[in-house]
C-alpha cells in the first residue's frame, strides 16, 4: 500500500459482476461475539502488526479490527463518526485545534486502561519511529498532543487540516498501550494489543488467529465467534483452489474476473456468491515531465485522445472496473469529469495527429510503457499492451510494454528513467484530498517532476483548511481542470471492490466501501 513518502496503491481488481449483492449496513453496541468462526483468505501480505510500521492493505486490515482510533467511518459512509471518542471537534475557526473526549470504561484487550496518556503515546510514538514503511507521513501537520486530563486529548496542527479528523479515523489513528510498546523502537514480536473489537491470538507465515475481545467498546457489534485469515501470498491460484476446496469461507483481494468466473461455472454458482461493494481504488498513467518525449504536451494530450478506456475495461477487466475521466473518483465529493470533458470518451486519431502537430512533432513517435505486475497484479502487463496497441494502431506511436520487479521499478523512477509509468491507489481516507495533495502538492510523491503554482500555493491549502467539505468543490473542479489541461497524469479506471463467499457467509456486503475497512465484526455464518 504504502512506502516511503508515498501513498497507497493498488492491488489488482479482484472480481467478476455477476451474482451481485450491494448495500449499506450499520451497527451499534456490545463486544459479545456469537455465532461461528469465518474463515477469509487473501493474496495480500500482511507486511506488520505494529501500526507505526504497516502501510499497506494487509496491515491496514488487520489495524482496523485489532486496534481502535479516536473516530471511524460507518458502514457505508465517509464522514468520521466517534468510536474510542465520545466526541471529537475543532475548537478554533482555523481547523487548527482538535479536541476529543473519550468514553468512560475504555480498555485494552489485556485488561489495561486506555487514557489519554495511551493516545498522545500512539501519535507521538508513530512520529517518533517515523519508520518507512510506516504512516507518519499522514500526520507531517501534527505540531503536539496534549493531554489535559486523562479523558481529555487536544492536537495542535502548524496548518490548518480539516481533513485530521478522517486522517485519525483511518488505522494510521490506531491507539497503543503505551505499556505495551517500546516508543522509540517497532515492535516485531507479531504481537499486537490494541482496544478493537478483536484480539490477535496468533500470528504467522501463513495464517493470523483473531478472537472477540471482550473488552472492547465502541461501535462495532461482532456477530461471529472470531474470524482466521489465511495468508497466501501473491498466489491468486492457491486462493482459488482454497475456496473451491471450501477450506476458506470468503476470498478477498487477489481473485481474477477470470478466476471467478471459473469457479462460478466448476460450482454451478450454487456454492459461492460474489459480493459487489463500492471502492475509491484508482489507476493512473504517470507521464516524467523532464523526460524528452512526454515531456512534450503534445505527446500527453495524443495519449489522452487515443486512450480507450472502455476497451481496456472489457478486454482485460472484464468489467471489473469503470473508466475514470477525473483524478478523483465517482463517488468522492469534489468528483468531475474534467478528462472526458477535455478529451472526450471514443478516441480520436484525428485530434491526437493534431495535438502532435501543434507541438512540432511529425513523425512516429516512439514510447515505451513501464509496468511492475508484481505490484498491481498480473494484468497490469496485458492492460498497458493494451494501451500500447491502441496508440500504435492510430499510425502515430511505436509503443512497447517493459516490465520490472517493483524495487527496480521504485528506484528507476525515482532516477527519472520512465517517461510513462502506471501507479495505482488506495485510499488512506475517502477524501479529495488524499486523491490531490500527495500527487501535486509540495513533495510531490509520483516521482514526475510536476509542479504548479496555483495548485501548491493556493488550491491545496485552501481545500485543506475548509472544514464545510462540500465548499471545497469549486476550488476541486479548478485543480482537476488544471490537470486534465497541463496532463502530469491520465486517470485510466476506478475499482470495483469484490470478493466470493461461500453460500453460507453473510454480511460481506458491509465491508466493502470506500472507506476501504474491511469490518471483521460484520461477518457471520449461517
Amino acid at each position: 500500500m504504502k512506502m516511503r513518502n508515498q501513498w497507497p496503491v493498488l492491488t489488482a481488481v479482484a472480481g467478476l459482476a455477476s451474482g451481485l449483492l450491494t448495500g449499506c449496513g450499520s451497527g451499534s453496541g456490545d463486544s459479545g461475539g456469537t455465532g461461528s468462526s469465518v474463515v477469509v483468505g487473501m493474496s495480500d501480505d500482511v507486511q506488520a502488526t505494529d501500526p507505526a510500521s504497516g502501510y499497506d492493505p494487509g496491515s491496514w486490515l488487520l489495524f482496523n479490527n485489532v486496534f481502535q482510533s479516536l473516530l471511524t467511518f460507518p458502514n457505508g459512509g465517509t464522514e468520521p463518526e466517534p468510536d474510542a471518542a465520545e466526541s471529537c471537534a475543532f475548537t478554533d475557526t482555523s481547523t487548527k485545534v482538535y479536541k476529543c473526549t473519550l468514553k468512560d470504561g475504555l480498555k485494552f484487550s489485556n485488561g489495561d486502561k486506555l487514557t489519554s496518556q495511551d493516545v498522545k503515546f500512539s501519535f507521538d510514538r508513530t512520529l517518533k519511529i517515523n519508520d518507512d514503511a510506516g504512516p507518519a507521513i499522514l500526520f507531517s501537520m501534527l505540531d503536539k498532543v496534549e493531554t489535559p486530563d486523562e479523558k481529555t486529548v487536544v492536537f495542535r496542527l502548524t496548518v490548518p487540516d480539516a481533513t485530521f479528523p478522517s486522517k485519525i479515523a483511518s488505522a494510521a489513528g490506531s491507539i497503543v498501550d503505551h505499556t505495551q510498546y517500546d516508543g522509540n523502537k517497532l515492535r516485531e514480536d507479531g504481537k499486537a494489543v490494541g482496544s478493537g473489537p478483536y484480539k490477535l491470538d496468533s500470528f504467522g507465515d501463513d495464517k493470523a488467529v483473531f478472537s472477540v475481545n471482550e473488552n472492547y467498546k465502541g461501535t462495532a457489534k461482532v456477530k461471529n465467534s472470531g474470524v482466521t485469515m489465511k495468508l497466501f501470498h501473491g498466489s491468486q491460484n492457491a486462493l482459488k483452489k482454497a475456496l473451491q476446496d471450501n477450506k476458506i469461507d470468503i476470498a478477498f483481494r487477489g481473485l481474477t474476473a477470470s478466476d471467478i468466473a471459473d469457479i462460478q461455472n466448476s460450482d454451478n454458482d450454487s456454492q459461492t456468491e460474489v459480493v459487489e461493494g463500492s471502492s475509491a481504488e484508482v489507476q493512473h498513467l504517470v507521464f516524467n515531465m523532464d523526460d524528452p518525449v512526454t515531456g512534450k504536451l503534445g505527446v500527453r494530450k495524443a495519449i489522452a485522445y487515443l486512450i480507450d478506456r472502455d476497451a481496456l475495461i472489457k478486454d482485460v477487466y472484464q468489467g471489473t472496473a469503470t473508466p475514470l475521466y477525473s483524478i478523483i473518483p465517482a463517488g468522492i465529493a469534489g468528483h468531475n469529469t474534467a478528462f472526458f470533458d477535455t478529451y472526450g470518451a471514443s478516441p480520436s486519431p484525428t485530434k491526437a495527429a493534431a495535438a502532435l502537430k501543434a507541438d512540432g512533432i511529425t513523425g512516429k513517435v516512439k514510447l515505451t510503457l513501464w509496468s511492475t505486475p508484481s505490484r498491481y497484479g498480473p494484468a497490469t502487463d496485458q492492460e498497458l499492451k493494451a494501451i500500447a496497441g491502441q496508440l500504435n494502431d492510430s499510425g502515430l506511436f511505436d509503443a512497447d510494454v517493459k516490465s520490472v520487479a517493483f524495487d527496480q521499478y521504485e528506484k528507476d523512477i525515482a532516477k527519472g528513467k520512465y517517461g510513462v509509468y502506471v501507479k495505482g491507489w488506495v485510499p488512506d481516507y475517502p477524501d479529495a484530498d488524499n486523491f490531490t495533495a500527495p500527487f501535486f502538492g509540495k513533495g510531490n510523491v509520483l516521482s514526475n517532476n510536476y509542479t504548479n503554482s496555483t495548485i501548491t500555493g493556493t488550491l491545496i491549502p485552501r481545500t485543506a483548511a475548509e472544514s464545510d467539505r462540500a465548499a471545497t468543490d469549486n476550488d476541486y473542479a479548478r485543480l482537476q481542470d488544471i490537470v486534465a489541461e497541463q496532463l502530469p497524469v491520465l486517470p485510466v479506471w476506478q475499482a470495483k471492490q469484490y470478493a466470493v463467499t461461500r453460500e453460507n457467509v453473510y454480511g460481506l456486503e458491509y465491508c466493502l466501501d470506500a472507506s476501504t475497512v474491511f469490518r471483521f465484526w460484520e461477518l457471520s455464518k449461517g
